[in-house]
C-alpha cells in the first residue's frame, strides 16, 4: 500500500516526495528525493523513513517548529545547498596529505664477506 501525501520542488530535476508506504511488512512515512534527468529517473538514495510507531513523536517535533525561526534575518545570505560555489564558502576545505613514496631507512645492514 502506497499513498502519496505530496511533493516539494527542490530544483529543476529533483522533487522531495512524501508518502505513506509499507516496507518489509511495516507501515511508515517515507521522505525521499525523486530525480528526473537524462541519465536516471526515479528515487535516489537520499531520504529517510519514519516508522509508524515513531510518527507521533516526529509530528510533535515538526509541529513544535516556530515559522519565525525559519525566516532569514535582515542581511543574512540564504544557503543554497545545490550551489557548489556557496557550499565551498560555507565549509572550509581540509588539505589532504600528499601521496607519494616515503623514504624508509633499512635497519638491516648487509655484511660483506
Amino acid at each position: 500500500m502506497e499513498k502519496d501525501i505530496g511533493k516539494l520542488k527542490k530544483n529543476d530535476i529533483t522533487e522531495i516526495v512524501i508518502r505513506i508506504d509499507d516496507f518489509g511488512g511495516k507501515k511508515g512515512l517515507t521522505i525521499r528525493e525523486f530525480t528526473t534527468s537524462e541519465r536516471y529517473t526515479g528515487f535516489t538514495k537520499s531520504g529517510t523513513r519514519i516508522a509508524a510507531e515513531s510518527f507521533k513523536e516526529f509530528k510533535h517535533m515538526i509541529n513544535s517548529i516556530d515559522e519565525k525561526d525559519l525566516q532569514q534575518a535582515e542581511g543574512e545570505k540564504p544557503i543554497n545547498y545545490d550551489s557548489e560555489e556557496q557550499a565551498s564558502e560555507e565549509k572550509p576545505v581540509e588539505e589532504k596529505p600528499k601521496k607519494g613514496k616515503k623514504k624508509i631507512d633499512n635497519p638491516v645492514q648487509e655484511e660483506i664477506f
